[in-house]
């Protein structure tokens, strides 16, 4: 059943880059970042002044890690992802957050201790060369940016943007499992201050005369920053703390490869843009991956059976 929920929360999540990218269309990213988290937050702290207040007290431990929650998987993610999402399709952003799943076996190893053997080391070889080909093709938006290398700048901006997600993640499994912290508590407080630092930094580099949308896209800008607020901040962001409780931060990481294939279909049917078959025959690959790694750590006993859930629960 949790593992239904898992993919449930990537298909519905993946969605959303042909959503932010109609929306980019209407508003610049960083002002999108600072509204998304601040109407989001306000929601969220809401709802626990309401009903939990005790909920909304922070002890001096928690306020240094929920503030590098902030700043990483919530600040810079998200103008990260937005400023590259406007120079590649939705399919290639969602893709190239396969990278987490890097990421995320190099946290967890540094935090959780936990190890990396001969088959997940198999598992993380096959990922990385399913990822390779998608590098190597470039649309002629991302050649006129210039970048490093193999890479463009849109690319590696979203490679920045998965990097500091992972860690963000991790940093929440440290709050949820070993902090005491409920996930709406953390969600709602790091939204609040990364989208007040994101609000600030659209303030001195947008065009605020006297608002940086202009008339016309104020309809869209308003509808896809609601949309997007609802379905990704409030109830996919507060699903994944949840399920953080049941699997590890690397296998959510990996579990988040099916996303090119939900992400593909969507803009497809709202952007009309067809599915690349590069990026559906590298995901096929380091799916693959995943699985080896997924078998393994449920052999290490790092993902909670439904077994044991069970009686945990009744305990």
């Amino acid at each position: 059943m949790h593992m239904l929920l898992v993919v449930f929360l990537f298909a519905t999540w993946s969605s959303m880059f042909s959503l932010a990218k109609m929306t980019l269309e209407h508003c610049p990213p960083i002002l999108l970042t600072a509204a998304r988290m601040l109407i989001s937050s306000l929601i969220i702290l809401g709802f626990l002044f309401i009903r939990k207040r005790n909920l909304l007290k922070l002890s001096k431990d928690q306020i240094i890690p929920i503030s590098l929650l902030a700043i990483l998987s919530i600040y810079l993610t998200n103008i990260f992802e937005f400023w590259g999402l406007q120079h590649l399709s939705a399919a290639k952003t969602c893709f190239i957050y396969s990278l987490s799943p890097f990421f995320a076996a190099f946290f967890s190893y540094i935090h959780f201790k936990e190890k990396m053997n001969k088959r997940k080391w198999i598992g993380m070889i096959i990922g990385f060369l399913g990822i390779t080909p998608v590098f190597l093709t470039h649309s002629k938006g991302e050649s006129l940016l210039g970048g490093f290398s193999i890479f463009s700048w849109a690319e590696l901006a979203i490679i920045g943007a998965a990097l500091f997600s992972v860690y963000g993640w991790v940093l929440l499994r440290i709050l949820v499992k070993n902090k005491e912290v409920s996930p709406l508590t953390a969600n709602g407080w790091s939204m609040l201050i990364g989208g007040g630092l994101a609000l600030i930094h659209s303030f001195f580099i947008d065009s605020w005369k006297p608002f940086p949308v202009g008339p016309s896209d104020m309809s869209g800008f308003i509808q896809g920053t609601l949309i997007m607020t609802f379905i990704s901040n409030i109830f996919c962001y507060n699903l994944y703390g949840f399920l953080l409780k049941k699997f590890t931060a690397t296998l959510m990481s990996f579990m988040g490869l099916l996303s090119p294939f939900f992400a593909s279909l969507s803009e497809w049917i709202f952007l009309g843009q067809k599915p690349s078959l590069v990026i559906l025959g590298s995901s096929c690959i380091v799916i693959l991956g995943l699985w080896i790694i997924y078998k393994e750590e449920l052999r290490q006993g790092y993902i909670i059976k439904k077994s044991q859930t069970t009686s945990i629960a009744e305990s």
